[in-house]
């Protein structure tokens, strides 16, 4: 039982880099993720806006936004390489994301293991003029499983937002669903097919509003599956977001994938809402039922919170209750906690030290995972 279950979380929790999607921002007023990034989904590299903020408004060495002026595009410390090449890129904004960590995970006794690696190692680039937005990501694959490390553009897309809010993208990307949460490996991520490597090649088409947006996608489905040549389930997510105001949001998504040769028809639909009652304090809730054809019962249920804490400028503190559930058992599944710290002492390197308990629900079977990780954003 023991040996199951490490050869199950090891090669999950080791692809466990944050994707650098903070909901907990909503406490800032920033309810979009195109507030600082480039992708609609979050993630991936920031805007020049999203570069400025995290000094004005996250960095723990540096006072707020409101009391010093962000400097022009490739200059100051928030810029590529701490501004060294300048506007010498002009419309060409680039990053590179590092995170060399530590993982250990103690399942008891002589199976428990650990393991220090570099996480990530990114280079990403973006091109937006006229409304178009060209973009993509290059870096490191870590070894998972069978699967040897190597060189992958896991997101490469070109987008369209036209200034009447409507929009679309084409390529390869992270389809729209519920919160994304920077930890990937989530209940209401990885169960549902939203892992750090669950890209699509898809068309999603958006509409943008003061209060509201919309996002759908259609497509072949998974990315790495038709890159092998493997089976692969035409996939269709849509994500409707609707914003009470700067600090609370309503979200409703729908994913449906068709079967394949080896995989059945399957489906999920949930409902997240956020809000930010002060700016040092974030609640979200998601709730979501997968469901997958030819199995009677109840669905597959998945359920999480996560409440974040600033206790000071630059430290933030998150607490997250998590429950999946076995299909056509609401008794069984997997029970977690996970307890996480992030110090953003500069703009362009932050710590991170996260803390999961996992308790199979039925049984007396626990395992608690421990990942530190250094992330430089250059």
């Amino acid at each position: 039982m023991r040996r199951r279950a490490l050869a199950l979380a090891l090669p999950m929790l080791l692809g466990a880099a944050h994707l650098g999607a903070e909901p907990m921002f909503l406490s800032k007023q920033y309810n979009r993720c195109t507030s600082c990034h480039y992708s609609a989904t979050g993630g991936g590299l920031l805007t020049p806006y999203g570069r400025s903020l995290s000094l004005q408004e996250l960095s723990a060495s540096r006072p707020s936004q409101s009391t010093v002026p962000p400097p022009p595009k490739g200059e100051g410390e928030e810029a590529f390489l701490y501004g060294a090449l300048g506007d010498t890129l002009g419309p060409v904004d680039v990053g590179i994301d590092l995170r060399p960590s530590y993982l250990g995970l103690d399942v008891g006794g002589p199976t428990s293991s650990s393991k220090e690696l570099l996480m990530t190692a990114d280079f990403m680039a973006a091109y937006r003029a006229h409304g178009f937005t060209v973009y993509g990501e290059v870096g490191r694959k870590p070894a998972i499983g069978q699967d040897s490390a190597g060189i992958y553009s896991y997101e490469h897309w070109v987008g369209y937002q036209s200034e009447g809010g409507l929009g679309f993208r084409v390529g390869r990307f992270l389809p729209a669903y519920g919160i994304r949460l920077s930890d990937h490996t989530a209940y209401t991520r990885s169960p549902l097919g939203f892992d750090k490597y669950d890209q699509v090649y898809a068309l999603e088409l958006s509409q943008t509003g003061q209060n509201h947006l919309v996002q759908l996608s259609v497509g072949p489905g998974s990315a790495d599956a038709i890159v092998h040549g493997d089976p692969h389930p035409f996939t269709a997510t849509g994500r409707f977001e609707w914003d009470f105001g700067p600090r609370t949001a309503l979200v409703f998504s729908g994913l449906y994938r068709d079967k394949t040769t080896l995989v059945p028809a399957n489906g999920a639909g949930g409902v997240a809402f956020g809000i930010a009652p002060t700016r040092r304090i974030s609640i979200w809730t998601e709730a979501d039922a997968q469901f997958q054809q030819g199995l009677s019962g109840a669905p597959a249920y998945s359920l999480l919170n996560e409440t974040g804490f600033e206790v000071f400028r630059g430290l933030w503190l998150k607490v997250s209750p998590q429950l999946r559930t076995n299909y056509g058992d609401t008794s069984g599944g997997v029970f977690r906690w996970a307890f996480d710290a992030d110090l953003y002492l500069r703009t362009h390197w932050n710590v991170e030290v996260s803390y999961y308990h996992d308790a199979t629900r039925g049984t007396d079977f626990t395992y608690q995972t421990v990942l530190a990780q250094l992330h430089l954003y250059l």
